[in-house]
């Protein structure tokens, strides 16, 4: 009797315990998938237009070695044509500007893992990347241009061939010479280190945007564009997280409304003109209101 009594209340405690167990991991669980989808929301959700007011901050992505759109200069100051357009957008907001400096293979994976509202560093708009992200309306036109030493110029593709090109990852003029045969490209991760390698005769030529390479040749005047355009004519947007219809919407008037206020003219004149020759006018970089 004693046994039968004593083995019951063994069973009693064993199942009381098994249901706390279960008792236990349940709610953890609950509590943790309630706090992963609650994660999630807020991430998704985090650079929304109101999200960005209440936390009084625009984070926006630029580079931070590119010259004159994004740079820091001598005295530590951020600044550049890109520079200006995100401290007047912030300004029109209502918030503060944090810069969250970039290169161009990794801009996506910085917007998509919530380090930037919003891509606002020489961002040209392709195909592949209408993919991943939205872009608001064009703000800049621009083309690639192909850059070589004045004493071996290159100024038609066809001498390309055969020969090394460097560009930098995550361009467009990447995305432009991987189609093209018989071209041996050197990829690097930095505007920095790509221009460098030109400097130590690594190539033939360098190719990227011609509306900075017209920048860079003016400082290294033993260079020359001797490729002025290549590929398809393109243009320049801001860039926001796929999906966040809020930011894109307020970015697409933002940019209607400083267009008709002659700001990209402006701010041309300010930042790209002093760096360019005088073969480039405001009209070769500016898009006008309405197209």
């Amino acid at each position: 009797m004693k046994k039968n009594k004593s083995r019951n209340i063994i069973i009693g405690i064993v199942v009381v315990v098994i249901i706390a167990v279960f008792a236990f991991f349940g709610i953890k669980g609950s509590s943790s998938n309630n706090s992963n989808s609650s994660g999630s929301n807020s991430n998704s959700n985090s650079s929304t237009v109101t999200a960005i007011k209440k936390r009084g901050v625009l984070r926006v992505a630029v580079f931070g070695d590119l010259p004159p759109y994004g740079w820091v200069n001598a005295n530590g100051k951020r600044v550049g044509y890109d520079v200006n357009l995100a401290r007047q957008m912030a300004k029109d907001m209502g918030v503060k500007v944090k810069f969250v400096q970039v290169n161009a293979n990794n801009r996506v994976d910085t917007l998509n893992s919530d380090k930037a509202d919003i891509i606002l560093a020489n961002f040209t708009v392709t195909p592949e990347r209408k993919d991943v992200v939205d872009y608001a309306k064009p703000y800049m036109k621009v083309s690639v241009g192909v850059v070589s030493p004045k004493k071996t110029p290159i100024t038609e593709a066809s001498q390309l061939k055969g020969k090394s090109l460097i560009v930098t990852k995550g361009t467009t003029a990447e995305n432009y010479f991987t189609k093209q045969k018989n071209v041996n490209l050197l990829k690097f991760d930095s505007k920095t280190q790509q221009f460098n390698a030109i400097k130590n005769k690594r190539a033939a030529a360098l190719a990227d945007d011609n509306s900075y390479l017209y920048a860079w040749v003016k400082r290294n005047p033993k260079y020359t564009v001797g490729i002025k355009s290549i590929g398809p004519k393109q243009y320049v947007s801001p860039a926001v997280k796929k999906g966040n219809k809020s930011l894109l919407n307020w970015a697409n008037k933002e940019i209607t409304k400083l267009n008709s206020k002659g700001f990209f003219t402006m701010d041309y004149d300010q930042e790209l003109k002093p760096y360019f020759g005088k073969e480039v006018k405001s009209s070769d970089i500016v898009l006008k209101q309405g197209k």
